[in-house]
Formats: C-alpha cells, structure tokens, sequence
C-alpha cells in the first residue's frame, strides 16, 4: 500500500512584510549594464526575488528581534557574549569561542593559527574565501572530495562525503606533518549543496587521529546537513536535528562558523576550538583583525541574535520546511526537464549552465552569461559558481577550468513563499526555451582576489 501523502506547512506565521516591486525589461537590461552583467554589482532596488545567496538574507524571528533590544554595548565582558558562548557549548559542544564579524574573519584567524608557508590542506571541495585564506597564509588546498561530486548528474546521496584513499595519496606525497587540518564542510556549497554523511565522517576521524591530523569544520550549514542524514542514513531516522549536529560537531576539533547561514542572523560569526593552544594564539589575534575577543566585531544585540538564532536552527520543525522549500523548487525544475545538480542540496537549486548553454565553451563564461539573462527576464537575482568564481591558477595564472559550470538560486531562510518559487521556476523555462539566442561574455575587469564579486562583463557579438 502506498504511503499517504501529508502536506505540509512553514511552522510560522508573517506578521511584517516589505514590499516587493517588478521592473521593466528595459529598465533591467539598462541595470545590468550598469553593473556589468555581474549580479553581485546590481542595486538591490533592481531586484524583484533576490536569490544570490542566504547569507545575511534571513528573515530573524520576533524573538531574535526582542534580543536586540536587550544588547549589552559594553566593549569587554557583554552579557550577551556570555550567552552565545553558552549557546555553542549547548549545541556544538566546542570548548573555546571567539566571536567575529563574520565566517571569513574566522577563517582568517585560523589560517594564520595553523597554516605554514608550504603546508597543504586536503577538504571537500574548495570554498572561494575559505580557499583564499588558506592560500594567503602559504598554504595549498587539495581536493579530497568524491568524484561523484563533481558530476550533476550523479544522483549520489553524499556528495560531501570525503574519498579516504584520496587523503592517503596527499599523505604519501606532502607526508603528514605538512597537513595542519583537513577542511570539512557542512554542506559542500560548490557542490550543489551536497551533505557528507555522518559514516563517512567518523571514518575520516579515525583516519586522521591515526595519522595525528586535525579536523576543522566549516559548519556555516551543519543543521542542513544534519537533516539529510536524518532522512537519508541508515540509522539516523530517529534522531533529532539537535543531536546530530552535536554528534558531528564531536568529531571535529575546531570549527569556522558564518552565523549569517544557519544561525539566522544578518551578521556575524565565530571560530571555535576544543584546543587551548590555538584558543590562546586566536583571542590574541582577534584584537588586531576584529574587535576584543569578547565581541569580535559584533555588536552585543549582534551576539544576542545569533545565540537565540542557534537554538532556533536545529529545530525539527524550522529545518524542515527550510530545506522543503528548497526541494520544491528543485523538483519543479526538474519536472520541467531543466538540467540541475542532481540530488537537490539544500541551500538552493543549481542550475547546470554546461548543459544548460551547450553552444558557449567555458571561457565564454556559461554560468555568468545565465545569471544575467535570468536577471533580464524576470529581475530573479542568482549568481555564477563556476569559472569566475573559482579563479586562476597562483602558480601559472590562468583560469581554473572547474567541472561543476553553476548557477546557484540560493534561497535565504523564512524571507519567500512557494508561490516566489513558482515564480522562479517560470523564469528559468523561458530562459531554458529561448536558451540558444543566449551569448557568452567577456571579462573586461577583473580585480586581484575573489573575482567573482566585482568583476565585469560585456556581451560577445551572436555568432
């Protein structure tokens, strides 16, 4: 007998709205001129849906709102420090917590904690910021994902999950003295939005500890991941988001945090460590790049927010209906026959701009090229995880020619309605059916780091 259907509702009611307007075609084509053809460097007035990223973009609830009224602006010693400490020892379980402005304020002091000039860092697909930090302090990223991962088409279940024999080829070539963590990230953003599994990840912890390796943890999405595991992974059914999280949290030794995701807030971040030595060396390094290490650059209603927002993320109720909506638009697009990473992440839908656009070669730059001509048919604002994105080589400075060609609607938490996603699933079929009039770009600015956000574009002539 076949299982009833049970429908489904956000476990929330609207009680603030802020108006959205729609845009000419005119108007739009004569923005994005402005800006380049870069969605980054659009106004957001231009913008009618805004899916370029869900950090910062949540909607916060009324208790986090209330949380800011009760900031506590002391320079040193906050009380609300105090209580987004407690919160990351609650749920995450780390011993050591140092507030920063954001996700990559911690991947900066980490970087210049534990990388040396000529060190390598093996992780699970690369993240641009992350990446750039580790490269700043001489260090070389090393991908030790699944190859799974890097075809849209595989329907795969853990496409985060890390390929131990991989790891031990980094060993055996860098030995393991020159390897100061691996990189492991909760979900793999560049991926698709792809989750590593919890079995995977507790072998990659005995492999490490035997090698003496540390783990540190990009848990800018943990909760997201800890649903796929409670849905997917034999066993892990009858957990709660809560505890899954704490579990792969235990099994890491640090972690990077852009509370700006998961934590629902519009600002903010942390490095955690369960290590007194790299503690002590990053509340040093805080005063000089941040803020004292009691504030880290936040505000103290800023660490109210993200302290309440934690405790909102691993909610059974809340997750599910976040990671929903982002299946809803997923599996709408695919009933359209459009091409997307394959299976849904769950941070947003990525279209796969290779197969999308198969007439533009990538130096033609396919997934900028679609995220412009998105913008011109609806004003839905996306953004290219492809070529631009991943850079140019340091050594010989040419492009990186990444398999994945993307482009990401990534959907902010508790901000849109399915009827919005409806009307991004429209846009992309118009876009997909008039796909062959579409041109590829040329760059005609490109700035020396993290391209991506300021580069611009100008249309090639049709063939």
């Amino acid at each position: 007998m076949a299982a009833k259907h049970i429908s489904w509702a956000e476990p929330f009611k609207i009680k603030m709205v802020e108006p959205l307007f729609m845009t000419t075609r005119a108007h739009r084509e004569k923005a994005l001129e402005a800006a380049g053809s870069n969605t980054f460097l659009l106004r957001s007035e231009d913008v009618y849906i805004d899916l370029l990223t869900d950090s910062g973009t949540s909607a916060m609830s009324d208790r986090q709102w209330a949380g800011l009224m009760l900031g506590d602006e002391a320079y040193a010693g906050s009380r609300n420090f105090y209580h987004l400490e407690e919160a990351i020892h609650r749920y995450y379980g780390y011993k050591h917590v140092i507030p920063t402005h954001q996700g990559r304020g911690a991947e900066n002091l980490i970087s210049k904690i534990l990388i040396k000039p000529g060190d390598v860092v093996p992780g699970n697909m690369y993240f641009t910021t992350t990446k750039l930090h580790q490269e700043l302090a001489g260090g070389m990223f090393t991908d030790i994902i699944v190859d799974e991962a890097h075809d849209p088409n595989s329907g795969f279940t853990f496409k985060g999950n890390v390929d131990l024999s991989k790891l031990q080829g980094v060993i055996n070539t860098y030995g393991a003295e020159r390897i100061p963590y691996v990189s492991i990230a909760t979900t793999v953003n560049m991926a698709g939005g792809q989750p590593i599994s919890l079995a995977n990840l507790q072998a990659l912890r005995e492999f490490t500890s035997k090698h003496g390796i540390r783990i540190i943890h990009d848990m800018t999405r943990v909760a997201e991941n800890a649903y796929m595991i409670q849905q997917l992974e034999e066993g892990q059914g009858n957990k709660s988001i809560a505890a899954i999280v704490k579990e792969i949290c235990s099994l890491t030794d640090g972690a990077t945090m852009s509370a700006k995701k998961d934590a629902l807030v519009n600002i903010g971040g942390f490095l955690a460590t369960n290590e007194w030595d790299v503690f002590e060396e990053a509340r040093n390094l805080v005063v000089i790049y941040e803020g004292l290490h009691t504030y880290g650059g936040l505000a103290g209603r800023d660490m109210e927010a993200m302290a309440i927002g934690i405790e909102e993320s691993v909610q059974d109720a809340h997750i599910r209906a976040r990671v929903g909506q982002v299946f809803y638009l997923g599996h709408k697009l695919l009933d359209m026959g459009i091409p997307i990473v394959k299976p849904v992440g769950t941070h947003g839908v990525f279209l796969d701009a290779k197969a999308f656009l198969p007439h533009l070669r990538q130096t033609a730059f396919p997934a900028q090229a679609l995220a412009a001509e998105l913008y011109i048919d609806s004003g839905v604002r996306a953004m290219e995880r492809g070529i631009v994105s991943a850079g140019r080589d340091q050594k010989t400075g040419e492009h990186c020619f990444p398999e994945l060609e993307l482009v990401r609607l990534t959907i902010p938490r508790r901000v849109y309605t399915q009827a919005h996603m409806d009307v991004v699933a429209e846009s992309v079929q118009r876009v997909f059916e008039q796909r062959h009039s579409v041109t590829g770009l040329r760059m005609t600015y490109e700035p020396k780091y993290l391209r991506f956000f300021q580069a611009r574009f100008e249309k090639l002539p049709a063939a």
